[in-house]
């Protein structure tokens, strides 16, 4: 299923190679929020959209002109660049958020009154962009369906004629993995768009490589890995990428979800040790899971065996990676839940109550109350979020001895 010729630490080393202005070993930032020409007759072509970055496979711009920050700015381009790469994609244009990212894609995608076929467990933000913003603003309509049942997917993109199937790799919270080669059959068969959230895979899986046609990351998780930045990334081909950008028709260009070039200059210098992390997160989630798994512990990981979704994300990993840094563990309830968490805090130092993920640290929240609580309890039950459902991003600090000692004090404690 997988391309196993690709490696995404392999392809983002040349695009990584950029020198600075004055010859530095790091990237310059360029901070100008315009950009002048030699000559007067090459702002109009740029505004005509036959000049621009670079030049696209389809149309007819050429490369090396700038415009304006909102626009194009080369620090961010080459951060683009530089992730593109990492997914194995024509190119790739950073934003300030990942909302900023997956509404900029479907805005693209989607013209008033077309259809949307969705997962049914996604990120609370992006279950609420398409149920509730969606139709309000833009008469948008989405369906969600279980992204594993094959049958329902296809049966609902031939219903609805929808342009766009939407997925996330590993879902947030349930770890339920979508078979993306699969889904590109499908999407592609109904002439659909297959957009993936990949944010809980960097590096793992590569979805364009499967078949998915835009592969979008919140970068705020584990590519910034510092929890200090909001950012968001989208990857894809040239001519989209470009559409993005359009003067009269760009989502980017025109809503403005722009990332600072200061900031990509940072995230520039975070993308070379993604890999080196991504092993220790996923090693770290192994043991934890392992050893959950043992103690009889309502775990869920991918890397278990008895994962429902275990050889399906075994034959689409990027071999060394592992299997990701998250795992989850049902209390059954959400008082169990919040007694885990605050003896694990407060007592321990084992990690921090708190959302979001990919952090150093590790990061715990019940998800029902939390990055699904936009589901309503119905919805919550259908996508298999339970009220106990604690989502633990495991982080890099202390030994691994250390925090299972911490752990497993805890399951015990709360079974007092």
């Amino acid at each position: 299923m997988v391309n196993k010729k690709f490696n995404p630490i392999e392809s983002m080393a040349d695009a990584r190679h950029e020198f600075g202005e004055h010859g530095g070993v790091n990237l310059s930032i360029e901070a100008s929020t315009t950009f002048t020409v030699l000559a007067a007759d090459e702002m109009p072509k740029i505004f005509r959209g036959e000049r621009g970055p670079f030049s696209m496979r389809a149309g007819t711009a050429t490369g090396g002109c700038y415009l304006y920050g909102r626009n194009f700015n080369p620090t961010v381009y080459t951060f683009g660049r530089m992730l593109a790469a990492m997914e194995g994609t024509e190119a790739g244009y950073a934003t300030a958020s990942g909302m900023g990212a997956i509404a900029s894609v479907l805005t693209q995608l989607c013209d008033q009154g077309d259809k949307i076929v969705a997962s049914r467990t996604i990120y609370g933000g992006t279950f609420a962009l398409l149920k509730d913003y969606f139709p309000l603003k833009t008469g948008v309509l989405t369906e969600f369906v279980s992204i594993t049942d094959h049958a329902a997917v296809r049966h609902a993109l031939q219903r609805t004629n929808a342009k766009v199937l939407y997925t996330e790799t590993i879902a947030n919270p349930t770890m339920e993995v979508a078979d993306i080669g699969g889904l590109a059959e499908i999407a592609h068969s109904h002439g659909a768009v297959l957009v993936v959230d990949n944010t809980f895979a960097p590096m793992l899986v590569s979805p364009a490589q499967l078949g998915a046609d835009i592969v979008i990351h919140s970068v705020t998780k584990f590519i910034s890995g510092a929890s200090d930045v909001i950012a968001g990334a989208i990857c894809g081909s040239e001519e989209f990428i470009y559409s993005l950008m359009d003067l009269h028709n760009g989502s980017l260009m025109l809503l403005g979800p722009t990332m600072d070039p200061k900031i990509a200059h940072e995230l520039t210098l975070r993308l070379p040790h993604l890999g080196l992390r991504m092993r220790e997160h996923s090693a770290r989630a192994m043991d934890l899971a392992t050893r959950l798994r043992a103690c009889g512990a309502t775990v869920m990981y991918p890397g278990l065996p008895d994962h429902p979704q275990h050889k399906l994300l075994s034959k689409m990993l990027n071999e060394g990676f592992g299997y990701g840094g998250l795992l989850t563990v049902d209390l059954g309830t959400i008082d169990r839940a919040n007694r885990f968490m605050e003896r694990l805090q407060n007592q321990h130092s084992f990690g921090f109550m708190a959302v979001s993920l990919g952090y150093f640290e590790t990061l715990m929240s019940c998800s029902g109350s939390s990055t699904s609580s936009e589901l309503t309890e119905d919805e919550q039950r259908v996508a298999g979020i339970s009220p106990g459902l604690v989502r633990i991003s495991v982080g890099l600090t202390g030994s691994i001895e250390q925090r299972w000692e911490q752990l497993s004090d805890t399951l015990a404690y709360i079974d007092t």
